[in-house]
């Protein structure tokens, strides 16, 4: 059994070892209430037979579909295949593709591809929003900060407007 991270002395505070083991999201840590669980649609948990099940597909089928790089999913330590259910999602949408759309596999794994590059640009977006939306705070408490530093017993400067009156001026005799 390994150290769990969050522990400062190693094995304390930690409860059971076993199939999730190793696992992201896997395990539970002592806490006040019950143990907690922690399962995403990331956390791979089923075995190839429950994921042709769930997919509606031949376990053959999801070894090609890995071999190809179509849905890849996780491994054991004995290379033991486990799917999340977003690997059960897009066994699915792959299927559909397939089946109803006529995708060819090398098209279905193109558009994967491009999803994928998508919606790792949305996210590089929404961080590039974040920091200037930061930076944009950080410069208006900047700006105000020099503002508020102002000496108040200094007058304005105002600059002299000038006419454009024509004056004839005459000297006396």
């Amino acid at each position: 059994m390994s150290a769990h991270p969050d522990s400062p002395h190693g094995n304390e505070g930690r409860i059971g070892v076993g199939i999730g083991e190793g696992l992201p999201g896997a395990g539970r840590t002592r806490s006040a209430g019950p143990p907690t669980y922690v399962l995403t649609e990331d956390t791979p948990v089923y075995v190839i037979s429950v994921a042709a099940e769930l997919s509606g597909l031949h376990p053959q089928t999801l070894r090609q579909y890995d071999r190809l790089g179509l849905v890849c999913p996780d491994r054991t330590a004995g290379r033991g295949r486990r799917y999340s259910a977003r690997d059960i999602q897009q066994l699915r949408e792959v299927q559909r593709l397939s089946q109803d759309e006529g995708i060819n596999l090398a098209g279905i794994k193109r558009i994967i591809e491009l999803e994928n590059q998508v919606a790792a640009l949305q996210s590089r977006i929404s961080e590039l929003v974040d920091a200037l939306e930061g930076a944009a705070a950080t410069l208006q408490q900047r700006e105000a900060a020099v503002h508020a530093s102002y000496r108040r017993d200094l007058v304005p400067y105002q600059q002299v407007q000038q006419s454009s009156a024509l004056v004839v001026w005459r000297p006396k005799r």
